[in-house]
């Protein structure tokens, strides 16, 4: 028996019926409960808003989307725990291609230019989902608030200038008084 695929905490299906032969423009916003699941899916402290504006058209069996994306979260600092605020004002071009080849586990090889695609089911395209996907992207992976650093050099972790051959030449040269 297979395992059921959760459903998205933030869906929004876009038939291709409604897309026809021009673009068509969609504007979508998260409620408070959905932005509360997409904090917890990408372990944020909170996200207080999320929206998305699409321009969607049809090129052959492709669909490609371009939009804005506008969200605000707290992310938790990676040393000290503390909110730190992310505004993310983004732009996007995603291409949504229909999944023809639904193999489990199966290894995909992706182009530079492919990096921004996504696998429909020939039927409906989730703008929702997109929106959240690139939400995940364009979040600072490692936040660090203002005091992370201070705080490091206290506790006498080394900073990237310290560390490695580079910071032992450099202390070799302040022991030399050069």
């Amino acid at each position: 028996m297979v395992a059921a695929t959760p459903a998205p905490e933030f869906s929004r299906p876009l038939s291709l019926a409604e897309i026809g032969t021009g673009a068509v423009d969609k504007a979508i916003t998260a409620s408070e409960a959905e932005c509360a699941a997409l904090a917890k899916r990408f372990d944020l402290i909170d996200l207080a808003h999320l929206t998305a504006s699409f321009s969607v058209r049809r090129e052959g069996d492709v669909i490609l989307t371009t939009g804005r994306l506008h969200a605000a979260a707290n992310q938790s600092c990676v040393v000290t725990g503390k909110a730190v605020p992310a505004t993310v004002d983004e732009a996007f071009i995603i291409r949504f291609v229909e999944d023809t080849a639904a193999t489990p586990n199966a290894e995909i090889e992706l182009e530079a230019d492919d990096c921004d695609t996504m696998f429909y089911d020939g039927r409906v395209v989730d703008l929702g989902e997109a929106a959240a996907q690139t939400l995940a992207l364009a979040l600072v992976p490692f936040p660090r608030s203002i005091d992370a650093e201070a705080i490091l050099k206290a506790a006498g972790v080394k900073g990237e200038g310290e560390a490695g051959p580079f910071g032992a030449l450099a202390a070799l040269k302040d022991k030399l008084g050069g």
